[in-house]
C-alpha cells in the first residue's frame, strides 16, 4: 500500500500500528538490566524524546486522535508510548524484548499472537510501541528506531502486514 492509504487506514478501525520504541543510543540492554528499574537499562535520550513526540503530532495530524496503546515494559518503549500522548498507555508483557533473552522469543510471540486474535477487526486503532526484534519476528520487516508497520486485523486469518510508516510528511 502507498503512504495515503497507509495512513487513511489508521482511522478507519481494524489496525495495529507496531513502532519501534525512539532513538536510544546503544544496542541490547545493560548488564545488570533490570525491568521496572530505568537506571539499569538503555533509555531515549533527549533526540529520541522528540523523536515521540513527533510520532504522536504526526499521527494527531493524519486524524488518530487516540487509540489503544500498549508498551513492552522497558522503559524506552513506555517512555515513547507516553510521550505520543495518543491515550493510555498500558504495558503488555508479550511486547518485550527477546533480543538478549532468546528463550522468551516463542512464549511473547505466541502471547502476542493470541491477544492480536482476540481484537475485534472493526476497532480503534491499537498501537504497539515495542522493540526491532519483536517487529521482526511479527511482521517479517525491519524498521530503525521510530519507525512503523502496519498491520490490519482479519476475520479469517491473524493479521495483514499492510505497510511500513516513517513518520514524515
Amino acid at each position: 500500500a502507498d503512504d495515503s492509504e497507509i495512513t487513511t487506514r489508521l482511522t478507519t478501525g481494524g489496525h495495529i500500528l507496531m513502532i519501534r520504541h525512539a532513538s536510544a543510543p546503544g544496542s541490547g540492554d545493560p548488564p545488570g538490566f533490570k525491568i521496572g528499574d530505568c537506571s539499569t537499562q538503555r533509555n531515549l535520550d533527549e533526540t529520541g524524546r522528540a523523536q515521540a513526540r513527533r510520532i504522536g503530532d504526526w499521527l494527531r495530524g493524519k486524524g488518530v486522535a487516540s487509540a489503544r496503546v500498549y508498551s513492552s515494559q522497558w522503559c524506552r518503549c513506555l517512555e515513547t508510548a507516553k510521550l505520543m500522548q495518543l491515550g493510555s498507555v498500558q504495558a503488555l508483557p508479550a511486547l518485550n524484548s527477546f533480543y538478549e533473552r532468546t528463550q522468551d522469543r516463542e512464549p511473547n510471540i505466541s502471547a502476542l499472537k493470541d491477544f492480536i486474535s482476540r481484537q475485534p477487526v472493526d476497532g480503534e486503532l491499537i498501537i504497539f510501541v515495542t522493540h526491532f526484534v519483536t517487529i521482526g519476528a511479527m511482521t517479517g520487516e525491519s524498521v530503525s528506531s521510530g519507525k512503523g508497520v502496519v498491520l490490519e486485523l482479519k476475520e479469517d486469518a491473524p493479521y495483514k502486514v499492510v505497510g511500513k510508516l516513517t513518520f514524515e510528511n
